[in-house]
This record gives structure tokens, sequence and C-alpha cells, in this order.
């Protein structure tokens, strides 16, 4: 059984995978593009996030262009924004979850009830960074993709930026994280089934031996 402290330290993954969602998705470097050129006023930087276009010139200046239209977007990044919001709903209703489950707080209930609720957490978790790793992992093959082609010219290739390495790291956080409290309940469980109360054990013989008093009174 996963002991208190356990879940204690996969409360605190959860709390990173948490915070790394969130960042991840409001983040615009998803995509950057590096290119020097021979003008001051010339844009040496361009990041491409899920939500707003950035630009960062050799002057200094940093400027950012939101994207409104959804439909004129790819497929993958409209797939992105959707899984990495319901990414950060599931991670956070986890967070609410397993905070009533874990055997160091006094919410919840009894050990049953506790359990049940921290199981709850842990598939929260667990599909919070499901959802996660699906769009980071499809973003990165686009971009990969489109570096490896010959055809589309080097000033327009990209690579990936720095919200989907904290997507990755953030998903893996999640998913450890979800994996304890999953475990610890189900410990629980094969163990009650294993090792049953001596109550469970021993009724008849209980039952027959107070027969067995009851018949001698009459004899």
């Amino acid at each position: 059984m996963a002991s208190a402290g356990l879940q204690f330290f996969a409360f605190i993954l959860a709390l990173l995978g948490v915070f790394g969602a969130i960042t991840a998705t409001l983040l615009p470097n998803w995509k950057v593009n590096a290119d020097v050129g021979s003008n001051i006023i010339t844009a040496i930087t361009q990041m491409q996030g899920l939500w707003m276009d950035c630009t960062w010139y050799s002057t200094g200046m940093f400027s950012c262009t939101l994207k409104y239209s959804v439909l004129s977007l790819p497929v993958y990044i409209q797939a992105a924004r959707t899984t990495m919001v319901l990414s950060c709903i599931l991670s956070a209703f986890g967070i609410c979850i397993s905070t009533v489950g874990m055997k160091c707080t006094k919410l919840g209930g009894d050990r049953d009830t506790k359990s049940y609720t921290s199981f709850a957490g842990g598939i929260s978790f667990i599909l919070a960074g499901i959802f996660e790793l699906v769009p980071t992992s499809w973003y990165t093959r686009e971009i990969i993709s489109n570096f490896l082609d010959p055809t589309v010219p080097e000033s327009s290739k990209n690579e990936p930026g720095g919200a989907v390495y904290i997507g990755f790291i953030s998903a893996g956080l999640l998913f450890i994280a979800g994996v304890i409290f999953c475990t610890s309940c189900f410990k629980k469980q094969q163990g009650a089934w294993i090792y049953p109360t001596k109550q469970q054990q021993f009724p008849a013989t209980r039952q027959e031996n107070n027969a067995g008093y009851n018949l001698k009174d009459y004899v």
C-alpha cells in the first residue's frame, strides 16, 4: 500500500504537471524560426503558438498577433487547442479530487471512500497526460516533417520551441502522478481480498460453538 508520503509526492508532481500544462497552452513559442537579416529592423526570431504569433526584432521590440479565425488554422493546431484545454481542465479537476482522497488529509470520509476518490483523481491525471501528449506529439511531427521537406525554403523552416518541451515534461509528470494514485487504491483493494478479516474467515465456527452451548443448556 502506498504511504501518505508517496501520495504527497505524487500530488507535488501533479501540481507541477498542471502548471506546465497551463504554461505550455499559453506560451507562443510552440514553433520557432530563427532568421538573421542584414537590416536592423529585420525580425530575428519568429514564434508561433496555439493562440498567437509573436515576432522579436533586433531592435528589442516584441509584437504579437492573435489568431482570431479558428477555421483558417491547420487541423493539428485546432486539435491542439481543444486537447490542451481539456488537459488543463482534467488536471485541475484531478487536483481537487486527489486532495480529498489523500491519506494525509481529513476530508473524504472513511478509508474506502478516500481510496475510491484517490483512484478517480489518478484517472483524471492519466487522461490529462494523454490529452496533453497527443497534441504535443502531433505538433512536433508536423514541425519535423516540414523541416525535412526539401521543397520548403530554408527561411520557412521551423524547429520545436520551449512550449513543446514543457508539454512533454508536464504530460509525463501528470501520467506518473496518476499511476501512483491509482496504484495505491488498487493495492489496498487487492490486500483486502488476499487477507480477509478474522470475522470473514471464521463465521461458521463461531455459529457452531454458539449452537453447541445452546444444546448443552437443554441437556
